[in-house]
């Protein structure tokens, strides 16, 4: 059986090729195909949430899937934009959000939101890469995670935009064997744990950031290595999985329900 090392590590090491692979296939194909040739008739955040299939996909490339069905809490989130300070997407924690609302910047563009780069090779390049990461995590949730880690970690700032992920948290706490039950004690006191282990320049640097997600992947193969195809019911990783409305929070379904009535 592959290791979650070995597993990452195929993927990995032409990154280029592994996507150019999921790419060929027809079943993907199809729906970048579709996305390709329709984004650019899209004119307004109607319109966009509007086609099922197209929405889907913008969703599941900003990492929101488990979102597309709440589609007037996205409509908000267009509408409003980025550039005022209490627009909608700004007063979310979740960066995601505000990425959606970045891509298809319908507030500050309108009618031409979808012609730039960004909402539309870029829209699929972002779900090839969450395609790729999600498939990897159907065979080891580990992984995903370390795609994800990976992919992720040039743009932390702070040990609070780790705390705030859980699923970054989740590979730094087993990279650093921390447990993951000082999840819950102060937020300071777990950022000053990880300050002492693991200065955030590594994140910067290509050679410290492999080794960081090498002892993740052989720290997960031997703390995980009998459920590879799967994660147990309320582990950290199963965050990065999609979620029912029920993994939801319960103030972004307040949220959601009002926006609703």
């Amino acid at each position: 059986m592959n290791t979650t090392l070995v597993s990452l590590n195929l993927i990995t090491r032409d990154m280029g090729a592994s996507i150019e692979r999921l790419e060929s296939r027809a079943d993907i194909q199809r729906e970048v195909d579709y996305y390709n040739e329709t984004i650019g008739t899209i004119k307004t955040p109607e319109q966009l949430v509007g086609d099922t299939r197209l929405f889907n996909f913008a969703m599941k490339a900003h990492g929101l899937e488990d979102m597309a069905y709440a589609k007037a809490f996205m409509l908000k989130v267009l509408k409003e934009g980025r550039d005022a300070d209490d627009a909608f997407a700004n007063t979310l924690a979740d960066p995601r959000y505000r990425d959606f609302a970045d891509t298809f910047d319908f507030a500050r563009h309108g009618e031409t939101a979808t012609i730039f780069t960004k909402a539309q090779q870029g829209v699929i390049d972002k779900y090839l890469v969450q395609t790729l990461e999600t498939e990897a995590g159907e065979t080891d949730q580990g992984v995903r995670l370390a795609l994800y880690f990976q992919r992720k970690a040039p743009q932390i700032s702070s040990y609070f935009d780790i705390l705030a992920d859980p699923a970054l948290s989740q590979v730094v706490r087993t990279a650093l064997s921390i447990p993951q039950e000082t999840a819950a004690i102060d937020i300071d006191k777990q950022a000053a744990m990880m300050a002492d282990r693991l200065p955030l320049s590594d994140l910067k640097d290509p050679e410290k950031l492999d080794k960081l997600v090498e002892r993740f992947a052989n720290l997960w193969q031997v703390q995980n290595g009998g459920t590879q195809g799967g994660i147990p019911p309320g582990s950290p990783a199963q965050l990065l999985m999609p979620a029912s409305p029920m993994g939801i929070s319960a103030d972004l379904m307040l949220q959601i329900a009002q926006l609703r009535r």
